[in-house]
This record gives C-alpha cells, sequence and structure tokens, in this order.
C-alpha cells in the first residue's frame, strides 16, 4: 500500500510538473510581451488606437491553484508551483519595480533618437534656420510619440476597461491633438485639415497593408476578427460622410464661411457623441464582438505606478507640445524656401510623426501572425482620429475663434471617401493576403505622388492664413 501511495504521489507530480512546465514556457516566450516596449497592446482587441484591454491579470497570480498534495510516504513533498521554482526570490522594491518599468520603456533602438529633443529646442531658440528646426524636431516627435503611448498604455492599466478607453482616446493621439492645437493658434487651417485626413489614410492604407505583407510573407493566408474590422470601417463611412457633406455644402449657391463654421461645429458635436456611444458599445456593452483570440493570453503584471505613470505622461507630453510648436512653426518657412508642398507636409509628412510607433507594432504583430492585434493599431487609430480628433479639432478653432470646419476641400474629401471604400472591401472577408496589402500600399503611393504635384496648396493655405472669406465660386452656376 504504501509502494502504491508512493506511485500515485509520484504520478500527480509529473502531472502537476506537467501543467506548471508549458504555463511557463507560455508565460516567458508570449510574443505578446515583445510589444509591451512600444507601449501598444499585447490584447487582439479592437481597442481604441490599438490600446488593450484593462482589465489586466498578473502573471504571477497564475500558480496560485496548486494545492499542497501529502503522501502516506513521509518522503513525499508538497507539490506547489513554488516546490519546483527553487528558492522563493525576494520580492523587489517598489524603487525597483519603478526602474525596471521604466527601463523596458526607455531602452528601446527608436529611444535614441530623443537626442533630437533638446537639439530641436536649441534649434527652434536658437534661429539656426526653418530646415534644420524642421528636420530636429520632426525626428524628435517620433520616439516621444512611442514613449507617451507605452506610459499611456501602464497608466489605463491600473483602471476599468472604460477609464482605459478614455485614456487612450485622450493620450493615445495626445500628437496629433497638440499639433492640431499649436497649427490652429497659427492660423494653418489647411495643414491641420490634411494632416488629420493624412494620420487617417497613412493607419488605413499604408499600415494595413504593410501588416498584410508582413502577414503574407508568413502565411498564404490570414483571417481576422471580421466583426470589429466591420465595426471601424461603418465608423469610417459616417466620418467620411460627415466630411464629404460639408465639402459639397461649401460649393452650394450664396454659402457663406460663416454659415460653414455653424453647421461644422454642429456635425462636430454629433461625432463627439457618437464616438462616446461607441466606447459604451465597444467596451462594455458589446466587447465580446471585439476580442480576438489572441485576448486569451496571459499578461504580465505592470511595474509602473500610478503616480510614476502620470509623472512620465505629463512629462513627455510637455515634451511634445514644445517640439510641435517649433515644427509648426517652420513650416511655412520649409515650403518657402525649399518649394515643398504644404499638401505634402499635411498628407504624408506630419502623419508620420504620430505614426511611427503604431506601423511597427502593427507589421509586427502581423508578422507575428496576430492580425487582431495588428488591426486594432491601424483600423481602430483611423476610427479614432475620424471621430475623436477631427471634431476635437474644430472645437478647438471654436475656443480660438479660427475659422476650422469640415470644408477639406474636395480632393482631401474624396481621397478620404474612396480610401474607406477600398478598405471595407478589403476587410469584409476576414482574411487577408499579401496581394491586398500590395494593392492598399500602392494606393497610397498613388495619393503620395498626387499630393506633391498640387499646384494650388501654397494659395490655398495663404487664402486661409489670411481668414479670407469670399465666397468660393459655385460649380452649380
Amino acid at each position: 500500500q504504501g509502494q502504491g501511495s508512493s506511485q500515485s504521489s509520484k504520478a500527480l507530480f509529473k502531472s502537476g510538473l506537467g501543467a506548471l512546465v508549458p504555463h511557463r514556457i507560455m508565460s516567458s516566450s508570449n510574443p505578446d510581451n515583445a510589444l509591451r516596449s512600444s507601449g501598444r497592446p499585447a490584447s487582439g482587441a479592437f481597442h481604441p488606437k490599438g490600446g488593450s484591454a484593462t482589465n489586466r491579470r498578473s502573471s504571477k497570480n497564475n500558480t496560485r491553484g496548486f494545492e499542497v498534495i501529502k503522501g502516506e510516504d513521509s518522503s513525499t513533498k508538497p507539490l506547489s508551483g513554488e516546490a519546483h521554482a527553487g528558492p522563493a526570490l525576494p520580492e523587489r522594491s517598489w524603487v525597483a519595480k519603478q526602474c525596471w518599468g521604466l527601463k523596458g520603456i526607455f531602452i528601446q533602438p527608436i529611444n535614441l533618437l530623443l537626442l533630437c529633443v533638446p537639439i530641436g529646442i536649441a534649434s527652434g531658440k536658437g534661429d539656426w534656420g526653418c530646415l534644420p528646426t524642421f528636420l530636429l524636431n520632426f525626428i524628435a516627435i517620433v520616439p516621444l510619440a512611442a514613449v507617451l503611448g507605452a506610459f499611456t498604455e501602464s497608466l489605463s492599466a491600473h483602471t476599468g476597461q472604460m477609464v482605459g478607453g478614455l485614456l487612450n482616446a485622450t493620450f493615445g493621439n495626445a500628437v496629433e491633438m497638440i499639433v492640431t492645437i499649436n497649427a490652429i493658434r497659427a492660423g494653418l487651417v489647411s495643414v491641420v485639415q490634411q494632416s488629420l485626413i493624412g494620420s487617417i489614410l497613412s493607419n488605413l492604407l499604408l499600415v494595413l497593408g504593410m501588416a498584410f505583407l508582413g502577414a503574407g510573407l508568413v502565411n498564404k493566408e490570414s483571417t481576422f476578427n471580421a466583426t470589429g474590422a466591420g465595426t471601424n470601417v461603418s465608423c469610417l463611412v459616417l466620418s467620411s460622410l460627415a466630411l464629404t457633406l460639408p465639402t459639397v455644402y461649401s460649393y452650394m449657391p450664396n454659402a457663406t464661411l460663416a454659415d460653414e463654421v455653424s453647421l461644422s461645429r454642429i456635425i462636430a458635436l454629433v461625432m463627439g457623441f457618437v464616438y462616446v456611444a461607441f466606447l459604451v458599445f465597444q467596451l462594455r456593452t458589446h466587447a465580446d464582438l471585439f476580442t480576438g483570440e489572441e485576448a486569451e493570453g496571459e499578461e504580465e503584471e505592470v511595474d509602473l505606478a500610478i503616480v510614476t505613470s502620470l509623472v512620465g505622461l505629463f512629462a513627455t507630453t510637455g515634451a511634445v507640445a514644445y517640439c510641435s510648436e517649433f515644427l509648426v512653426d517652420s513650416i511655412e518657412g520649409v515650403s518657402k524656401e525649399y518649394g515643398l508642398p504644404y499638401a505634402f507636409i499635411g498628407l504624408i509628412l506630419l502623419p508620420i510623426v504620430g505614426n511611427a510607433a503604431e506601423h511597427t507594432t502593427a507589421v509586427t504583430a502581423a508578422y507575428k501572425g496576430m492580425m487582431d492585434l495588428a488591426l486594432g493599431v491601424a483600423v481602430g487609430s483611423s476610427t479614432q482620429i475620424a471621430l475623436f480628433v477631427v471634431p476635437f479639432s474644430v472645437i478647438v478653432g471654436w475656443i480660438y475663434d479660427v475659422p476650422m470646419t469640415l470644408n477639406f476641400q474636395a480632393f482631401d474629401a474624396t481621397v478620404f471617401l474612396l480610401a474607406v471604400f477600398i478598405a471595407s472591401g478589403i476587410l469584409g472577408d476576414g482574411v487577408a493576403n499579401w496581394f491586398e496589402g500590395l494593392m492598399l500600399c500602392s494606393t497610397y503611393a498613388i495619393v503620395a505622388i498626387i499630393t506633391w504635384f498640387i499646384p494650388e496648396a501654397g494659395e490655398a493655405h495663404r487664402m486661409l492664413s489670411a481668414n479670407v472669406t469670399a465666397v468660393p465660386p459655385s460649380i452649380f452656376v
């Protein structure tokens, strides 16, 4: 009987160890954790800006389910998670946890570009010229956007889903919002409009296309959550309608700029309400529709405390605001002295500033087979800019008494509408391949080429900067 009890204990030992070891392997090699350094989500859910579900679970709680099993043989030792992990390590102090968390955020290759932050500020203050100021601050904002996203993700991990979603909505697009505020204060309305459209096009065409290409290098076809993608595309259709109709209205007989401004402010409030409702739908009432299979994986413990995350968040936001101010002030000089079209700066260059971190995250996730995460970054970010940042820009213009309208000009509105049409056709079947990614990237290349050859871009900017209120010629006359 004693021998049978010993064999039974050994069998239980092997089964318990077999259940423990795969967990440890999975926790240490989870590909989701590789994306934590970019400040973007490890979840496959379609959260705003690719934000992760914020009801996180601590990985060190995963071994608490093991029970102590004692056999009749006195030599049999308790079976527990700690029994086979060696001697327990002392728990890290609060300061050590904060240092470890900050190390994970800042010790990244892209953060070498943070050296451009003080140099860019010195360039702006020392009047080194418009081109060095533009380039240095342009490069400086790229790593700042990644760090800002990391602190936002860390802070949202301490909150519930709704608060985390709102944090991602506010600070996830902080770069675009800060650039928008500074540009509107400078009267660069056309640059603001083009940069917002450019951010949507960059995510919807370039990022999504490169993600499909990256996934196509590994798999012939990749599947994703078509329901979540379809809901985001429906929101994009609504936002394209909200931008196209005011543009068409501006060409109607007797339409005035005052009417356009009033109409745009009313529509902006409606779009803001729709976005809040979309957050409730996505994070509360129908969260199961947006959860991908990667969301079921284990998630690591959050090291940064709320205080550390807040300090880092506001410090990085201040640095972004400082650099973006010099960047916006140098746009006009670069365009005049070097002949760089305003349309190209707004539609192509400025979106790279705020979306560089997301580009890397989406392509890396798609290459590793996490298509829901990749689409959450690309399509979810486009939805947030269209339904949140665009109305926000109109409200900022309202505050500063600048005629910021939803009249995004015929070319910008048409490109946006066609991009949503192409993306909806590709995302409708829930299957991705490399050829669809090539089509999306080719579409973005065509748009970039056309923006370089728009002849009236500079003149349109000067008219808007001078607050010219002349009624545009009607197409119906």
